[in-house]
């Protein structure tokens, strides 16, 4: 069994990396740093590597050609970041090179290999969005309408495959806050206690393998995204506001890398 997995570099797309190596899958990783790919590649076996900027669509058609003779079984969208501060602040470049990372790469390889997969009725594709992806995200807004689109594509794809009785799946990944270098990097502090990239990938897995849609990880999470449904769209976007507001770290910049 072979698995891609993208932003394999760290947090949730290592771990799952470790896990499916664990379990005697062969891997491809791709992530920007060509330097821990290695690192990994000599730590896991049976890994190849490919360096990749995945905000570049050539960048995301080349890891797809290294791939589609390869037998992939799994492919592992994990490449993601986000950008905290207000909307009409954040520089346009780089919120449009977030999105090319978390929605147009996502796009465009769960297109080119649900098509593999479908070719010969076999395959599972786990997309890993976020708890963010149920709601609107003031200070966060362009990374809660990325994963809202990862979550509501995954949605219509597994319908679509539920409907031709496929022998594909599809999974999607919706944590609330991880210990990863995310919040780290967006400068903001957890309001909430996360949890492990390790517990995450985790659970991802075993839904996946399971052939369930959503993993969500923990009861509190679960909790909060069945009770968001009751809440009026515009309350629930004040909450979020004060929220996202509360976890500013002060002095720190903008950006997040990496889930």
């Amino acid at each position: 069994m072979k698995a891609l997995i993208t932003g394999a570099t760290s947090g949730i797309g290592k771990k799952i990396a470790e896990k499916l190596n664990e379990r005697g899958w062969e891997l491809i990783l791709t992530g920007r740093n060509e330097e821990v790919l290695k690192q990994m590649q000599k730590e896991l076996g049976k890994t190849e590597i490919i360096a990749a900027d995945l905000s570049q669509r050539s960048e995301v058609m080349r890891v797809y050609g290294y791939c589609r003779e390869k037998n992939i079984d799994m492919l592992v969208n994990n490449a993601g970041y986000g950008l905290f501060g207000r909307f009409e602040d954040i520089d346009l470049e780089d919120e449009l090179n977030m999105i090319n990372v978390n929605v147009v790469a996502l796009h465009i390889l769960t297109k080119l290999f649900l098509r593999d997969f479908k070719k010969r009725d076999s395959g599972i594709i786990l997309n890993v969005a976020s708890a963010a992806g149920f709601m609107a995200g003031p200070l966060l807004s362009s990374y809660y309408a990325s994963k809202n689109y990862v979550l509501k594509l995954s949605l219509a794809i597994y319908e679509e495959l539920r409907r031709d009785r496929s022998g594909v799946s599809i999974t999607v990944l919706c944590p609330g806050p991880v210990d990863t270098n995310f919040n780290n990097r967006a400068g903001v502090t957890f309001s909430a206690k996360p949890i492990t990239a390790d517990e995450a990938a985790e659970y991802a897995l075993k839904r996946a393998f399971a052939r369930k849609f959503f993993a969500v990880p923990g009861l509190a999470i679960k909790a909060a995204v069945i009770g968001q449904r009751f809440v009026p769209s515009k309350l629930l976007a004040a909450i979020t506001y004060n929220v996202q507001k509360a976890k500013k770290k002060a002095g720190s910049d903008e950006r997040a890398l990496d889930r």
